[in-house]
């Protein structure tokens, strides 16, 4: 797509007001252009084949096939950076996930009250989004998918070295947004079951964060959880950002706590990445690991460098395996990473990591 052609968009939804609201603050936008529109999967299949769009933004639950079966064939047959509408409730934040998983590039929530005015307030993340996904790397979607035919795949047991049992004075932050939650499923489960204390935050709205939490409990050797105020982090514990709140680091004593906020967004989200980062390179200096994988945007580059001057190592996500290279990039530019690796390098890499600081605090005792 070339810099001065509009971004052409397909809007499926079977709700009419949806289809109008979106066309409305797409066509806005002034660099997007909504080609067609559709009220149910079967007339969006005769559309994308007519229109070649360039994004696609899809409802979850329609009639006559539901859009989770309509986004595996469209990404089997004619792959194309797919937005999933989907409403904020446990069910919504399910098949969101299982969306993500047959290759949807990000999620917007629907709002539950006042569709009108709700959309309206977030036109402005509707329309980044959309720019987002236009960028979005195909391949990496398709090679990122996984069966969704059950909400959790079944627990991998890592075959990495267990060398990562005493690192209770390490910790490792991680941030992602835009592919984020695939990549995780794909590293996590990857990891040591003595994983070292583990903040994460990814871009997603509330009760999303609490499902997504779940469902990668369910599939990783250790916990996972949605962090609450006041957790304390060891080895074998990964707590996720709530949507809706900024995650921070404090510590009291020898012990990492967690602490939860409403401060204002930054970079327009909430969590975001840079408070976790700038609270790790206070609290943990050069005991800390920082990560940023796969995302929109430039949340976290700051917070990076700010642990990497404190003695911090940091890693980033490659481009090719990147669903969308914004966040790692910025971050690499800044001269915040010290590696950079495919998704596929990036658990053995940090296994050898920790694994050589334990060697130094062993020798050093």
């Amino acid at each position: 797509m070339t810099q001065n052609r509009k971004i052409k968009v397909l809007v499926v939804d079977d709700s009419s007001v949806v289809r109008q609201m979106l066309t409305h603050i797409l066509n806005g936008a002034g660099d997007i252009e909504v080609v067609g529109v559709a009220p149910d999967p079967y007339v969006a299949r005769e559309l994308l084949v007519k229109l070649k769009p360039d994004v696609m933004t899809l409802d979850i639950e329609m009639p006559r096939m539901d859009g989770i079966s309509f986004l595996e064939k469209v990404m089997q047959h004619m792959p194309i950076p797919t937005i999933i509408l989907s409403s904020l409730s446990k069910k919504g934040s399910e098949l969101a996930l299982r969306a993500s998983a047959a290759g949807a590039v990000d999620v917007l929530t629907k709002p539950a009250i006042d569709l009108k005015e709700g959309l309206g307030h977030i036109s402005a993340h509707i329309v980044q989004t959309v720019r987002g996904a236009a960028k979005a790397n195909l391949l990496a979607l398709q090679v990122r998918r996984m069966p969704t035919n059950s909400p959790t795949a079944p627990v991998q047991k890592s075959h990495l070295s267990g060398a990562l049992s005493q690192t209770t004075h390490q910790l490792l932050a991680i941030a992602s947004s835009t592919g984020g939650t695939e990549a995780l499923r794909q590293l996590l489960p990857t990891m040591p079951a003595h994983i070292p204390p583990t903040l994460i935050v990814q871009h997603m709205p509330p009760v999303f964060t609490k499902t997504f939490a779940a469902n990668l409990n369910a599939i990783c050797p250790f916990e996972v959880k949605e962090a609450e105020q006041g957790d304390r982090l060891y080895p074998g514990r990964v707590l996720i950002a709530p949507g809706d709140f900024h995650m921070t680091l404090q510590r009291s004593g020898a012990v990492y706590l967690v602490n939860l906020s409403q401060d204002p967004p930054q970079h327009n989200v909430r969590p975001a990445a840079d408070p976790l980062f700038e609270s790790v390179a206070k609290w943990a200096g050069s005991n800390a690991v920082g990560l940023v994988l796969t995302g929109m945007g430039k949340d976290g580059a700051k917070g990076l460098l700010s642990m990497k001057n404190k003695g911090a190592t940091n890693f980033a996500q490659d481009e090719r395996s990147s669903v969308v290279f914004g966040m790692p990039k910025e971050a690499i530019e800044l001269g915040a990473i010290d590696h950079v690796l495919p998704l596929s390098k990036i658990a053995q890499a940090l296994v050898h990591e920790f694994g050589q600081r334990d060697a130094k605090v062993e020798r050093a005792s």
